[in-house]
């Protein structure tokens, strides 16, 4: 006997897929500097090929992919973190999110008549001239029964990258540097990225009689910074060094690159943590948004066949539901 559609919560028919190693946590001992280093491997051209849209809105897809990935590891209850752009370029919206668990997915529309304009005479548009003006949204999700979170700002920057990093420099007033990539390889699609956080705290290593002692050494106003802004910056400038062929290759174990960076500063690599293709949806959850409309809403939606398909936006699978099995006000 079929099982009813209301009480199918059965995955659909996506790729069970899971990356190990997905995000690789990190901090720099006896200094205020912690990161997550995040490459989805296979899993990015899985989730990425399931939509089909020209290279420079499957990159910004991927690069969006890795920073929610990122920024979800740092969650320490169960719930979601989602990334949602709305601006007025040829990309409209965009959004990704990443469960505590590490289930990803995303969607993104496009104006096709603009994104094919921008695309004749720029083949490869900048972030900012796909998505244009408008907001960028980060939002932390703890349930239906808790309050979330949101923090909103107006895109600024050509990338992605430099638009996260507004978000945390203007609404979270929390320094941080952010790298993310995304490319086509000879193994696929692949994305990932490295964000970099300066923590509250003692800081660097050295005492404050050193502290001051180093900085009596010196008449240079610029020379005076404290042991935690030298190693911020010096954190940084070994960050910015990471190349996207590097994040991007498969060869090139988390740890390893890791150790490339800061096998001078002190590194600990701490346990690292799964993606994977985390749609969520199921007959059960879309036959409940259709049970909420009205009769001749119903009537209109359905085909020729007496069936109504609905398509998740997310892992951009149909489903098909008789017009009979549907139950208004169930």
């Amino acid at each position: 006997m079929e099982k009813p559609a209301f009480l199918d919560r059965d995955r659909p028919d996506v790729p069970d897929l899971v990356v190990p190693g997905g995000v690789t946590p990190f901090y720099l001992a006896g200094q205020p500097v912690r990161g997550r280093l995040i490459r989805l491997g296979v899993l990015a051209d899985a989730l990425l090929t399931r939509h089909d849209n020209p290279a420079p809105v499957t990159q910004l897809a991927g690069k969006a992919l890795a920073l929610v990935a990122a920024l979800a590891s740092a969650l320490k209850f169960q719930g979601s973190f989602s990334l949602q752009i709305k601006g007025d370029g040829p990309v409209s919206m965009l959004v990704a999110d990443c469960t505590n668990s590490g289930a990803l997915r995303f969607y993104v529309r496009t104006d096709p008549d603009a994104l094919e304009n921008l695309l004749a005479t720029t083949p490869n548009p900048t972030d900012r001239a796909l998505l244009g003006n408008g907001y960028l949204a980060l939002t932390v999700d703890q349930g239906a029964e808790m309050e979330r979170h949101q923090g909103i700002v107006d895109i600024a920057g050509d990338d992605l990258a430099a638009m996260a990093t507004h978000y945390f420099n203007t609404s979270e007033q929390h320094a941080c540097q952010v790298m993310l990539a995304c490319a086509m390889t000879d193994a696929g699609w692949r994305a990932g990225g490295l964000v970099l956080e300066r923590i509250a705290g003692e800081g660097g290593a050295q005492s404050d009689a050193e502290a001051t002692s180093a900085m009596d050494e010196s008449t240079d106003e610029n020379l005076l910074i404290s042991p935690d802004d030298a190693s911020w910056e010096t954190a940084t400038i070994l960050a910015a060094t990471l190349r996207d062929q590097e994040v991007l290759d498969d060869g090139l174990s988390s740890p390893h690159l890791l150790n490339r960076l800061f096998h001078e500063q002190n590194l600990h690599v701490n346990q690292p943590r799964a993606l994977a293709f985390g749609c969520r949806c199921s007959r059960a959850r879309l036959i409940d948004v259709l049970e909420r409309f009205p009769e001749d809403d119903l009537d209109h939606m359905c085909q020729d066949n007496g069936t109504i398909v609905m398509t998740c936006e997310f892992c951009n699978k149909d489903f098909h539901f008789p017009r009979q099995s549907i139950a208004v006000g169930r």
